[in-house]
């Protein structure tokens, strides 16, 4: 059981993570691993915000800031989620983001909460695929750019810091 368990991580571990045709590598990161992540891990999700106000204003920004709009699906009890906020706060990476994207973290509560800004975008059922669930969506259409990806980071512990960092920056044209 642990050799066919091991396989299944080395398997995950080494399979490319699906990115646009157009994408370019993300910043360099100074972490290499998760290890070197600064702790403890952020606490990203507010549990008591309006949800649909903060998108909607996020959007409004990045519409006119000429920016994309990334809205983070997750939980604080979630690692794969306290992992991604960890990585985007490295320096470098924070600069880049801040300069395409406007971000906002939306709080799913244990897939409980706040589920009408997944449903908006076309997420049921767990988002397909668990959380960090991040959407990254055109803020003139209010259309969703990476429909059928938007769970890649699900297992954000699988990969590396700089993998996070190329994901984010794939969006970007």
């Amino acid at each position: 059981m642990r050799l066919a368990l091991a396989a299944i991580a080395l398997t995950l571990a080494a399979a490319p993570l699906a990115v646009p045709a157009f994408a370019a590598p993300g910043p360099k990161v100074a972490a290499a691993s998760f290890a070197q992540l600064k702790t403890p891990l952020p606490l990203p999700y507010n549990e008591t915000a309006n949800a649909q106000a903060q998108v909607a204003t996020a959007r409004a920004r990045a519409k006119a800031q000429h920016k994309l709009l990334l809205i983070d699906l997750g939980g604080n009890w979630c690692l794969d989620c306290r992992l991604l906020a960890g990585t985007m706060e490295l320096p470098g990476l924070r600069e880049f983001l801040a300069k395409k994207y406007e971000i906002v973290t939306v709080d799913v509560g244990r897939f409980d909460k706040n589920l009408d800004v997944a449903a908006k975008y076309g997420l049921k059922d767990h988002f397909g695929g668990g959380v960090p669930s991040v959407l990254i969506v055109d803020p003139k259409t209010d259309t969703l750019q990476n429909a059928g990806r938007t769970a890649a980071l699900a297992d954000a512990r699988t990969l590396s810091p700089q993998a996070l960092s190329d994901w984010l920056a794939s969006w970007v044209k």
